[in-house]
């Protein structure tokens, strides 16, 4: 019975400490945005699976957010069957060693319990840094690099000694003294310190818990994947309606005061910008439309917007680039990092913007500051970007890593979205057909409209015209002459006179091809 008990109570004391440990990460990550083991542990694992196992686990779980979900949820309850088995074998190795003094009244905490959970913890603290060091930097309050990746290893330091003190604290109050064949009288102190320590773990649970709802509440999962729907587009997208993808369970919220641009690696001067830096240098005011890689023929992953900011070569150029740099590996408060060639780095329209559509940029299109890079994937348009490094070599992005690419270039792109197609229209009534065409940075010259699959083509009315890094919206009115079913087409040629890829091609793993069409009914 003896062991048995000690097993138990163990357990008990595990458990309890696990969930301290668990309630202190939550409060560091929802105080100080350092990041969880759960995170840490998706952003390290994501870029190593290849992209057709990335996307195929995706769709077996039921899509991204539930992916997440899944991640976070199993990490928890990692913790806490962690935290269970320790305990055990800290019961057992605690009662084994008081088994083995000459003290009469047996020592609460023996020698060999404390090396133990000493060793437990810095062996867990060193393989989390080793094993996180790619994501270490990542802080959601947006600390500069090195601060971010101190602070982490700070918390993780942290919050397993919190498991490890309350493992000690909690069995060696729990079980007195005495060993746990002790009298009748000592058992009932024993039980009742046990239903003491259920509490703590209650109360740690409770606390933990809400918590864990109050980050629920911010979490992505109401706006990931967000992107335009209906039939009516406007030139300029809304903030609120403009399409939003991120690989986060809970975006960063990033305090401005603390938050840095640094710019390194291959510079002759490495130099860290503060917001009020950056937005007292002259600015830019751009409209430019972006586009998520994963946008398929027909989807919505796309809007436009007017940014303000400052050209990244004139941070670059102040920071003085040395020879040799190949690209500008980019870096995010959210541990997500990509990179560009340092040509396109260095174009005028690559800018650090903090401001959308007149508007400080929102939270989760990556406040204070992002990147702007026209031309290439919404992929390679940072948020909450913290750091800028030079450097000599081909840099593989989070998504890169995973195998997308390797061209991150946006291809000629068209698609309807008006009229409502839902009921017939009557023969011989005009129809109009609206949409956008997008080219990334190469502009937009022509639209073209079939109303009969493609075997006839006409030159569609260009309605919106924003610029070169812009979207334009088309229409083209038509009155059919014969009833029954049909098909519309668009195509659309860039500004260099490239025309639209007609082969069909799905996203991965260069983003999608192929002409977009949509079936109508023309009734008598």
């Amino acid at each position: 019975m003896r062991w048995i008990k000690a097993a138990l109570f163990g357990m008990l004391g595990g458990l309890v400490a696990a969930l301290l440990m668990t309630t202190t990460m939550l409060i560091l990550r929802y105080v100080f945005g350092m990041p969880i083991p759960a995170e840490l542990l998706g952003d390290r694992i994501a870029p190593t699976m290849p992209v057709n196992e990335f996307l195929s686990l995706m769709a077996r779980i039921g899509g991204y957010n539930k992916l997440k979900m899944f991640g976070v949820r199993s990490v928890l309850q990692g913790q806490l069957g962690v935290g269970l088995g320790f305990g055990l074998l800290y019961g057992l190795l605690t009662e084994w060693a008081r088994g083995r003094s000459s003290d009469p009244d047996r020592p609460r905490t023996p020698r060999p319990s404390v090396l133990l959970v000493v060793a437990a913890g810095v062996l867990a603290w060193l393989v989390s840094i080793v094993g996180f060091w790619p994501v270490l930097d990542t802080n959601f309050r947006g600390f500069p690099t090195v601060w971010a990746v101190l602070a982490t290893m700070l918390g993780l330091a942290v919050s397993y000694g919190v498991f490890g003190a309350s493992m000690v604290a909690l069995y060696g109050w729990s079980t007195s003294r005495r060993s746990l064949s002790a009298s009748a009288t000592d058992g009932q102190r024993i039980g009742r310190r046990a239903a003491l320590t259920l509490g703590v773990g209650v109360a740690a649970g409770i606390v933990g818990g809400g918590l864990l709802r109050r980050l629920y509440t911010l979490a992505t999962f109401s706006y990931d994947g967000l992107r335009l729907r209906g039939t009516v587009v406007t030139p300029i997208t809304p903030n609120d309606q403009f399409y939003c993808v991120t690989k986060n369970v809970v975006d960063p919220s990033v305090w401005k005061p603390v938050w840095g641009l640094r710019i390194d690696g291959l510079v002759e001067n490495s130099r860290t910008y503060d917001f009020d830096e950056i937005a007292a240098m002259p600015s830019i005011d751009q409209e430019t439309t972006l586009m998520c890689i994963s946008n398929g023929v027909g989807d919505g992953l796309i809007s436009n917007a007017k940014w303000r900011g400052v050209p990244l070569r004139d941070l670059i150029g102040q920071a003085g680039p040395q020879d040799g740099v190949v690209e500008a590996l980019l870096h995010g408060a959210d541990g997500y990092s990509d990179s560009v060639a340092i040509e396109k780095a260095l174009e005028t329209t690559t800018l650090v913007v903090y401001e959308m559509n007149g508007e400080p940029l929102p939270e989760r299109h990556g406040y204070p500051v992002r990147l702007i890079v026209p031309g290439l994937f919404g992929e390679k348009n940072i948020k909450w970007v913290t750091r800028v490094e030079l450097v000599d070599h081909d840099a593989k992005g989070f998504y890169e890593q995973q195998g997308w690419g390797p061209s991150f270039v946006v291809p000629v792109r068209s698609r309807f979205f008006g009229p409502d197609r839902s009921k017939p229209f009557p023969i011989g009534q005009p129809i109009t057909f609206t949409g956008i065409a997008f080219a990334g940075n190469r502009g937009i010259s022509k639209v073209e409209v079939s109303t009969d699959d493609g075997r006839t083509w006409s030159e569609a009315t260009i309605d919106y015209r924003g610029g070169p890094t812009t979207w334009v919206l088309w229409s083209h009115e038509f009155s059919p002459e014969e009833a029954g079913d049909r098909r519309a087409v668009v195509r659309a040629t860039d500004g260099a006179g490239e025309a639209q890829i007609t082969r069909y091609r799905g996203i991965v793993p260069g983003g999608s091809t192929g002409l977009h069409r949509v079936p109508y009914v023309v009734s008598a």
